[in-house]
Parts: C-alpha cells; sequence; structure tokens
C-alpha cells in the first residue's frame, strides 16, 4: 500500500479574496487555480509576493503549493495565496512563527472598500459644489 504523503492545509485572505492553501514536501511548484504562479499572476511583484514566506524563511524549494482563489481580484489573491503558504508554513515548522509574524505575514490586512453613500458621488467624494 502506498505511503501517504503529508500536507498542510490552510486558508488565506485579503480584501475579498479568498484562498484555500495546500503545502506538501517537494520542489517548489506553486499551483494556483490549476496554473503556475508566474503563468497566473502575470506580475513579478505578485509573484514574489507569493514567495515571501518561502524567501524569509529559507525554505525555497522545500515545498509545493496547491492553491484555489476566488473572489476579488488578482492582486488579492496574490496577498491571500501569501497569507495560506505562511499559515500552512507555521503548520509545518512551528519555529518559524516569530519570523512570519515579525514581518506581518500572518496577519490579516482588514482594508476593504468602503461603500459608496447615497447623495455623495463615491464613498466620500461629494458633488462638485456650483455657487449658482
Amino acid at each position: 500500500m502506498a505511503e501517504e504523503q503529508v500536507r498542510y492545509y490552510a486558508t488565506g485572505r485579503r480584501k475579498t479574496a479568498v484562498a484555500r492553501v495546500w503545502l506538501m514536501p517537494g520542489t517548489g511548484n506553486i499551483i494556483i487555480n490549476g496554473k503556475p504562479a508566474r503563468e497566473y499572476l502575470g506580475r513579478f511583484t505578485l509573484e514574489a509576493m507569493v514567495m515571501q514566506p518561502f524567501v524569509v524563511t529559507n525554505t525555497e524549494g522545500q515545498f509545493d503549493v496547491i492553491a484555489y482563489c476566488k473572489g476579488g481580484g488578482i492582486s488579492g489573491h496574490a496577498g491571500a495565496v501569501r497569507m495560506g503558504i505562511a499559515r500552512a508554513l507555521i503548520q509545518a515548522k512551528p519555529e518559524l512563527r516569530p519570523t512570519l509574524r515579525q514581518l506581518g505575514i500572518v496577519t490579516r490586512d482588514p482594508r476593504v472598500k468602503e461603500r459608496k453613500k447615497y447623495g455623495r458621488k463615491r464613498a466620500r467624494r461629494a458633488f462638485q459644489y456650483v455657487k449658482r
């Protein structure tokens, strides 16, 4: 009978994006919504953001990542995957928690778009004042 592989699961969130992340020992492949991270994210800065937990903890190339994101946009997905990876890394190696915590990777970013109010053009922008 085949030996079952160890998998660590975590959820990451940013704005309205939610990422379900599975981390398993491997060679460093990152797959987001069925595509390689480079292809899915499209921008180097977003790819660097996703890789940050591995770079900071010197665990590059030790784990494979499979992530499924929904809600929000590409930037929110990248932030959510980053948080999910950090949380899964803490499950795998609890001694990494202080390092990730210090950089604020584990902390949920609570900022979301403010709703539009009635009598205004946007959330806070009022209509332009005309004297006459």
